[in-house]
């Protein structure tokens, strides 16, 4: 399996599995654990019209991908500073896409986010500019299996249902899992600009995992119907990572500029 090629007039940045220093000190610390990482190949075209100014489609072998994401937050911290109580501590599903943007810089970027706390909702939507839905949310284990419920409490009340089965199998040496993983920078679009907010972890700790059952509405709410209705093309679990984000939020540069 070949790595992505660059489909741009300037050098694209390369996948690293061990995330770059932060440009600056990090402002706030979460840990994300219980992660399942479900991945459908999308055409470039389809997505495309999804993306913000100044970035295009990051693909692999030809495709780029959608990402469905369901994981535990159990703790959130200011650095430095305190740990954030009750809102700090929630699941999260999100429906994510994978950029490159003028600059050749890699990102990932959220089409939804399903979070139970609806201040974390609130403050996410206000400082980060992330599309943060409230939902009624549980994970729960099921013998060797791993249960994510969500519905949405407001809108138009999408919901997710998916059950996955980690196995012990490590992965290594897989420049996909690389290629969907190792994101250390998130696009999010700001009054007509592309914003990069830089973050880092520890390289993933990744198992292979298999689906047990998937009955989701999120990802076709957010304008891709019909790719969850079919078995995803990649499936990884992981026990998690501790991440850090940076306050320095780069704007990317505005068409024509």
């Amino acid at each position: 399996m070949s790595r992505p090629a660059a489909a741009y007039c300037g050098a694209v940045e390369p996948i690293r599995r061990v995330a770059p220093p932060l440009p600056g000190r990090a402002v706030l610390a979460q840990d994300w654990v219980r992660v399942t990482f479900l991945h459908w190949r999308v055409p470039a075209h389809v997505v495309a019209p999804l993306l913000p100014p100044n970035t295009r489609p990051d693909e692999f072998d030809g495709t780029s991908w959608v990402g469905l994401v369901a994981f535990q937050v159990p703790r959130t911290s200011l650095v430095p500073g305190p740990v954030l109580p009750y809102v700090g501590e929630y699941p999260e599903i999100n429906v994510r896409l994978y950029t490159v943007d003028d600059e050749g810089r890699r990102a990932v970027l959220f089409l939804s986010l399903e979070a139970s706390r609806v201040l974390t909702v609130l403050t996410a939507r206000a400082t980060v500019h992330v599309p943060y839905q409230w939902a009624r949310m549980s994970i729960r284990r099921d013998g060797d299996a791993l249960a994510y419920r969500s519905a949405r409490l407001t809108g138009d009340r999408s919901s997710s249902h998916l059950v996955v089965r980690p196995s012990s199998e490590p992965v290594a040496d897989d420049p996909l899992a690389d290629f969907l993983t190792a994101r250390w920078a998130l696009h999010t679009p700001l009054w007509g600009r592309t914003r990069y907010v830089r973050m880092e972890h520890e390289p993933w700790p990744l198992r292979r995992a298999s689906l047990v059952s998937l009955d989701d509405e999120l990802v076709a709410a957010a304008g891709l119907a019909g790719v969850a209705t079919r078995p995803p093309d990649s499936v990884l679990y992981s026990p998690g990572v501790h991440a850090r984000f940076a306050g320095t939020v780069r704007p990317a540069a505005r068409a024509g500029s």
